[in-house]
């Protein structure tokens, strides 16, 4: 009776993060991006004409010491800056197609990441983090240095909070794929096909969820 083959350590799945072929995953991540490329809806066609939210989360990789900017002061570890948008009810608007290094800051990334130019004509609703950051409409108010907020500017900030948990629920289910989180075991791969594997999971996300 033959055994069943064991995989080498070094193989590991483009999504899963399961032990796979290296050489069939980097045919199989650009296959999966071209073909679902046409799954992926417009921002307007997931969240009509209404306000997104915006945030972004750091997906952790490996600690390539060659590449700099990789690691997130922030988070604590090294990682990619994904932007993401969210419908009021915590559904995926958009993923910034772009990857961008771990140790820029969410106000670089939005635009770096193309989600600037994915939610053009769209109201968008960010953290303190935006705050003048062209193609975000509302921030909350900052504490002035040594002040405090009006009564109606606390107010406000305290429902755009309550509001923007709905964002914070979208990334976290962005992060059950295992290549784009911790439990994952951190990106491995080559960081050049990172954008290639963001396609295909952003590809797969939008089938699952409406096709």
């Amino acid at each position: 009776m033959n055994r069943p083959r064991t995989p080498r350590r070094d193989e590991t799945s483009p999504f899963t993060g399961t032990r796979a072929n290296p050489r069939r995953t980097d045919l199989i991540r650009p296959a999966i991006g071209a073909a679902l490329a046409p799954s992926i809806p417009r921002p307007d066609e997931v969240a009509g004409q209404g306000t997104v939210l915006v945030d972004g989360t750091i997906a952790p990789t490996w600690n390539w010491k060659a590449i700099p900017d990789l690691y997130s002061g922030k988070a604590g570890y090294p990682g990619i800056n994904i932007q993401v948008a969210a419908t009021l009810d915590g559904a995926i608007a958009a993923i910034g197609p772009i990857p961008v290094p771990g140790a820029r800051h969410d106000a670089h990334a939005f635009a770096a990441s193309g989600l600037k130019d994915q939610l053009a004509g769209h109201q968008a609703a960010a953290d303190l983090g935006y705050t003048g950051v062209e193609g975000i409409t509302i921030v909350p108010f900052r504490t002035p240095p040594g002040g405090k907020l009006a009564v109606s500017q606390a107010a406000f900030n305290t429902a755009l909070a309550k509001i923007r948990a709905a964002v914070e629920h979208a990334i976290a289910h962005l992060k059950t794929w295992r290549m784009l989180s911790e439990e994952g075991g951190r990106y491995r791969p080559p960081i050049s096909k990172y954008q290639e594997m963001l396609q295909a999971v952003t590809g797969l996300i939008f089938f699952t969820a409406y096709e």
